[in-house]
């Protein structure tokens, strides 16, 4: 068993020869015999205690154990903000400045080492703002806790991630702040304080925002004028009061994204133009969809219509069938044809164009519609309207809506011949490329050169014979004959599909078809959604890239213009992804508007948070520190009000900040490099000592 006294560099250490329990029992007899002689005043007591106590310390066997120390260098951890807003004002030249006097004062420290940090602020400082605590953190985390003399921050002091109570379980050194940028100044911001994600088209959306005067708040009076765009184009600007929330109405005019950017005038003081700007995206949604059926002579086809139609809990069908038949000539008036009176006059004459779409399924013309109603569907098309008009046998002769004044807004014409045999419906080369049928065809056939004239579909075995003057042709039957034909007329769009045997794929023949899909973008294409539009440039921003997809029939890859928020502008090649698709990519790391051209089309995409946090208040501020700094017994200096701070070695415990200073702990932190054991009692010398008392004690007894 070994003991061990701590003195300083030395320590004394025993090795006993004997038992610690033996060498016990020698030492108490040893003190009764010395107590027994010192009470009897016998001659030579004093000397045989000291010899025995001699021979005790013999036993021990003690020697002195000398640690050879080598001492550690403290840390000073040195954190430079390189976030975003220390880009304002005089910030950055401040920090450089800094920085470099900290480097050389630090330097005349030989036992201080200095670790120089710089941090962006975090992966994302719009959506988090600063996080300089975290960058702090893995500085510090492979130190030990006694080597670190403190920490120095050169920021504007908009830290965000820093706790609120000051307690900070991995700071347990002194924090001090060099704050960067004038605490005085002001700045003008805007901020969304409430912003939809969708709407209703047709409808006005509700946004809330807020204009302030940072640093002005007792002197804020007046308005503010805020500029609006939508999806680029300029908007009526608003008058709104300074410091007070405003309701601002925004119209949707289409489906899909729409995106608008709010601007504030300049203020009286300005750090940065950053939070003077907005941007929201807010995707249009239609309400209902109302559609007008119009059906001739029943068939199999007109249940599949209704069907589809009626699915969707967004579509308000009203459908009326035309039964009478044309070799029906007698004189039963036309309103006592029906149970209940249908409102015709109505519908065509006035609430026409309260539908979206108009279908015509195998109608025939029997003269009870006069053509004043059929004047009123053109005048319906060129104004916005749309129309399908689906082909069945009774429809392409002498009662064909052909022969009727809406023969105008037709691209194609059939030419009265009925062709039957089986059919498998093929997609031409604009169909493999236009968003409406591009694909129907599965992702393993839509590159593959045979399934344009043998596509994996159940067969038709009906069609009407049509010739195209205009329109777009997208997919063809017998014959290489028109079967679905697109086009736009003024405002308007028209679809025809000159069979009625889509209900084949409904009842899975032959495995059927996309009858559902290919109906659906029909309809969607009539209405003008924006992911169907034949010519369509379309961007957003995923995961900090910017991602431009531009739809086209025509097989040209112009290059693409890419506008950032800062004005700066890069120029992209695109490339073919198929099926009319041409796509490229790009970094987004900047919040804000970014515009893309490709020199006839513009598309927009926001980016980072509706209200940057980095941006939020960009003034200068050490209240988000002070209670952190306050804990660790830190100090708090301007720059812009002060020089550089003296620095000093304080020992723990200490004042760690004071008028133009700042301390850094000094720990005196070592490690054992190695050890010496010297006898304290070398053998020599005890048995002489023992000797010489021996002697001595002969002598006094024997007087």
């Amino acid at each position: 068993m070994m003991g061990q006294l701590s003195l300083d560099a030395y320590s004394i250490t025993t090795d006993p020869l004997l038992p610690w329990p033996l060498i016990a029992g020698l030492g108490a007899l040893l003190l009764i015999l010395a107590l027994f002689g010192f009470w009897r005043h016998a001659h030579g007591s004093m000397l045989r205690f000291l010899l025995g106590a001699v021979l005790i310390a013999i036993l021990f066997n003690p020697s002195i154990i000398e640690e050879q120390r080598r001492y550690q260098k403290d840390v000073a951890v040195v954190l430079v903000d390189r976030s975003p807003s220390q880009a304002l004002e005089h910030r950055t030249d401040d920090a450089n400045k800094a920085m470099t006097e900290l480097k050389q004062k630090l330097a005349r420290f030989d036992d201080l080492e200095t670790r120089i940090v710089e941090s962006s602020g975090g992966s994302d400082p719009a959506e988090k703002g600063t996080e300089l605590m975290e960058a702090l953190h893995r500085a510090l985390a492979d130190l030990p806790p006694n080597r670190v003399a403190g920490s120095i921050l050169i920021s504007d002091g908009q830290v965000h991630d820093a706790p609120t109570d000051g307690k900070d379980p991995a700071i347990n050194a002194p924090l001090h702040l060099l704050m960067t940028g004038n605490p005085d100044a002001g700045d003008r911001r805007l901020m969304l304080t409430e912003a939809p994600s969708f709407g209703l088209v047709g409808k006005n959306v509700e946004v809330k925002l807020r204009v302030d005067d940072l640093g002005r708040e007792a002197e804020a009076d007046g308005t503010a004028t805020i500029s609006i765009s939508r999806d680029g184009v300029a908007m009526p600007s608003q008058d709104v009061r300074i410091g007070q929330e405003e309701t601002v109405q925004l119209p949707l005019s289409h489906g899909g994204q729409t995106v608008f950017q709010f601007a504030v005038n300049d203020g009286p003081e300005e750090l940065t133009r950053i939070n003077n700007s907005a941007v929201i995206t807010v995707n249009g949604v239609r309400d209902r969809l109302r559609v007008l059926l119009v059906s001739g002579e029943p068939s199999p086809g007109e249940r599949t219509w209704r069907n589809l139609l009626k699915s969707d809990p967004a579509v308000e069908l009203i459908h009326f069938t035309i039964l009478r038949p044309p070799a029906k000539q007698d004189a039963t008036p036309i309103n006592e044809l029906a149970l209940i009176a249908f409102p015709i006059d109505e519908l065509f004459n006035f609430k026409l164009k309260e539908f979206d779409l108009i279908i015509f399924d195998r109608f025939q013309h029997l003269n009870i519609l006069p053509d004043e109603y059929f004047h009123h569907i053109v005048d319906y098309v060129e104004g916005g309207g749309a129309v399908l008009e689906v082909d069945g046998p009774s429809s392409a002769g002498q009662f064909s809506l052909y022969r009727t004044p809406v023969e105008e807004i037709f691209g194609a014409t059939p030419t009265g011949e009925v062709l039957t045999g089986g059919f498998r419906p093929s997609l031409t080369d604009l169909g493999r490329r236009h968003p409406v049928t591009a694909d129907l065809l599965p992702p393993d056939l839509a590159n593959d050169a045979s399934a344009k004239t043998n596509p994996n579909w159940g067969r038709w075995f009906r069609q009407i014979a049509a010739t195209s003057s205009r329109g777009t042709t997208v997919m063809t039957g017998l014959d290489g004959l028109p079967l679905l034909v697109l086009e736009r007329v003024g405002k308007g769009r028209v679809a025809q599909l000159f069979s009625d045997q889509i209900w084949l794929w409904s009842h899975g023949f032959e495995g059927g078809g996309p009858h559902a899909e290919l109906i659906r973008r029909i309809g969607h294409w009539l209405m003008k959604e924006p992911e169907l539009e034949e010519e369509d440039l379309r961007t957003a921003v995923v995961d900090g890239r910017l991602e431009i997809t531009r739809q086209s029939l025509s097989t040209d890859l112009p290059t693409i213009t890419v506008s950032r928020p800062d004005g700066t502008e890069d120029h992209l090649q695109l490339k073919d992804a198929g099926r009319g698709h041409a796509t490229a990519t790009v970094s987004a790391p900047l919040p804000g508007l970014y515009r893309v051209s490709d020199g006839q089309r513009q598309a927009f995409a926001a980016s980072g948070s509706l209200n940057s946090l980095e941006f939020r208040d960009p003034r200068a501020n050490a209240a988000p520190l002070t209670p952190l700094t306050k804990a660790s017994d830190g100090g708090i200096f301007s720059l812009t009000k002060q020089t550089i701070p003296d620095i000093r070695r304080i020992a723990a415990g200490g004042e760690m900040a004071g008028n133009g200073w700042l301390g850094l702990r000094q720990n005196r932190d070592y490690v054992v490099a190695g050890l010496r054991q010297v006898p304290l009692l070398p053998i020599w010398l005890a048995l002489g000592l023992a000797l010489l008392l021996l002697l001595l004690t002969w002598r006094r007894e024997g007087r």
